[in-house]
């Protein structure tokens, strides 16, 4: 047994564990499943490394053929395939058409285009759901068709696995990964395709939105044609929207080209980004709404709109006048902050949108956990996912979010609405200083907030929520709305809304300054709390039971009044304190 315990540490291969364990065949057996186990981790380890790095090739590539080229390139190579293929849909015809290869040979196959609904990848095409086949021309599931079939029969394919590409429930296309002999398709093979799928289909809306931005800044230059100089600004701002650059690089751009300060505004006059020294100037940005730029007082004034929406304004200063040309290229800024902002909020809501759905899915537990642990990780590959605090806001919850601290945004691994609430999930194991965090932003908005946990990403986290979801009604019926509050600041209504109940942790939070002062000190305020409550809360019948003179009940019942707050003889916290008393002489 140590030697085959050696071996596993060495990491060595299943025939040398399996000539170890000689002629006992449990321990062969037990050591083979291990070192599978190991091998498979290894795996999945190796495939989601490889999907990182190919998120980050994919996030460089620029040029449309290319980022095509790279995924069908990296989907034939990650599942060890003979062919891998992608089409892309088309709007106005109404089918799917061949857009790139990896390893075809048939100029047919290539140049094939598949209706919905017929053969394997019109099926995807048609319900956007992944089909997989170990023998497609004998699979009697999908409608073949003679065109179809010629052109799968050249090429020479037999096994065949196809998975949608879908961006925001949009549909971009399908892709493939096919054998030319017979190869069943694991379950892990078709989750590792659809993860490529997720990151491919959203590089193509991108970089289409990319080429877009560069066809209407061509436009905008032919429109406006004039100086070197402007046609050397339209190539700067140009580099600067196709190489993913933000807001503050225009403002830069635009400072060093005219020799003047900028401020960049959004819609409500939050400033987004500053160039050169504005110095303590009044920023108009208000006062203008069209994208024509206007002079006010001693600044210039430009709105920043897109599909007639204000979006926000570039006000420039520090120059007397502008000529023709340097008003157009003030204006060409407009257009290309415009572009950025709209692009930027399309990111954030594609990804607020992603991690919606991820969280519905990881929340109502109908989706595999692997799966759903491999999109976390591309959502947010630095988060922790083994103590998760759940925090379930109910109400008007539109401005939490805009609310949070810094150290809670931090923390923050995922968020999205489920089942009418705000969900949030942070990467914390103190719920007690979340839900402290969150007091604030709960009396800001009104909204009534229940944290809970922490809990593990899976089943643990489900149980989590449904506390969570319970405390918060409850908090509603106690009439604490524009609060939040963890399961123990509700006494004993928050103990009995518990799955598994921590009785040790409950007792400390209701009496732990007490029992921790009688611990240091060597006195015993415990006993007198029971005391004090077994006399019907009568100082001078419990100064009785004790043998001590009232005063001295009183001095101690003072004493817990510091340890314990003013409220704790309220009658709903002195029955979570006697509940607690209780609780504590049955833990002993």
């Amino acid at each position: 047994m140590e030697e085959l315990l050696r071996l596993l540490a060495e990491d060595a291969p299943g025939s040398e564990l399996a000539r170890a364990a000689g002629e006992d065949s449990v321990a062969r057996e037990l050591a083979l499943r291990i070192r599978a186990g190991i091998d498979a981790s290894k795996k999945r380890e190796a495939e989601l490394t490889t999907l990182v790095d190919v998120a980050r090739e994919l996030a460089s590539a620029r040029d449309p053929g290319r980022v095509l080229d790279t995924i069908v390139h990296r989907a034939r190579t990650l599942l060890g395939t003979d062919v891998a293929y992608l089409t892309l849909y088309d709007d106005a015809r109404g089918d799917t058409y061949m857009r790139a290869t990896d390893g075809s040979v048939s100029a047919a196959f290539q140049q094939v285009r598949l209706p919905l609904g017929a053969g394997l990848g019109g099926l995807v095409a048609e319900t956007h759901k992944p089909y997989w086949t170990a023998d497609y021309p004998s699979d009697r599931r999908f409608r073949h068709t003679t065109h179809i079939d010629q052109a799968v029969g050249e090429e020479g394919l037999v096994a065949i696995l196809g998975t949608p590409l879908i961006v925001d429930g949009a549909f971009v296309g399908v892709l493939f990964a096919s054998n030319r002999t017979r190869r069943p398709f694991s379950r892990e093979e078709v989750s590792l395709l659809g993860s490529l799928a997720a990151l491919a289909a959203v590089t193509i809306v991108q970089v289409r939105a990319a080429a877009e931005t560069a066809a209407a800044l061509d436009q905008l230059s032919k429109a406006h044609a004039g100086t070197e100089h402007a046609a050397a600004a339209h190539d700067r701002f140009a580099d600067i929207v196709l190489s993913g650059g933000d807001v503050d690089a225009v403002a830069a751009a635009l400072a060093e080209l005219l020799d003047v300060w900028v401020v960049l505004v959004d819609a409500v006059g939050n400033e987004l980004a500053v160039a050169g020294s504005p110095g303590r100037a009044a920023v108009p940005w208000q006062e203008s709404e069209s994208g024509r730029l206007t002079r006010i007082g001693d600044c210039w004034v430009v709105a920043a709109t897109a599909k007639g929406e204000r979006l926000g304004a570039l006000v420039i200063g520090g120059v007397d006048d502008l000529s023709g040309a340097d008003r157009r290229i003030v204006e060409r800024a407009a257009v290309v902050t415009a572009l950025v902002l709209l692009f930027r909020r399309q990111a954030a809501e594609q990804s607020q949108r992603a991690q919606a759905d991820l969280l519905s899915d990881a929340l109502s537990g109908s989706a595999d956990p692997r799966t759903l642990t491999d999109r976390l990780r591309l959502i947010a590959p630095s988060r922790h996912l083994d103590r998760l605090v759940v925090a379930v806001c109910r109400g008007d919850h539109s401005g939490v979010l805009a609310r949070l601290t810094a150290p809670l945004e931090d923390k923050l691994t995922l968020t999205g609405p489920y089942a009418g609430d705000l969900v949030l999930l942070f990467a914390s194991s103190d719920r007690v200083k979340v839900a402290g965090e969150l007091t604030v932003v709960a009396r800001q908005t009104g909204v009534t907030i229940a944290v809970a946990g922490a809990a593990a990403w899976g089943s643990e986290l489900i149980a989590v929520h449904r506390q969570a979801a319970r405390l918060v009604a409850t908090m509603q019926r106690l009439g604490r709305t524009g609060q939040a509050a963890t399961p123990d600041d509700l006494g004993l209504a928050g103990l009995v809304g518990a799955d598994h109940a921590d009785i040790a942790a409950h007792v400390d939070h209701v009496l732990g300054p007490v029992i921790g002062y009688d611990a240091q000190r060597g006195t015993d305020l415990t006993g007198t709390l029971r005391a004090y409550f077994a006399a019907g809360q009568s100082p001078t019948r419990a100064a009785e039971a004790l043998h001590v003179h009232p005063n001295t009940v009183q001095q101690r019942l003072d004493r817990i009044t510091v340890l314990l707050g003013d409220g704790w003889l309220h009658p709903d916290c002195a029955l979570d304190v006697q509940v607690a008393l209780r609780l504590q002489a049955t833990l002993g």
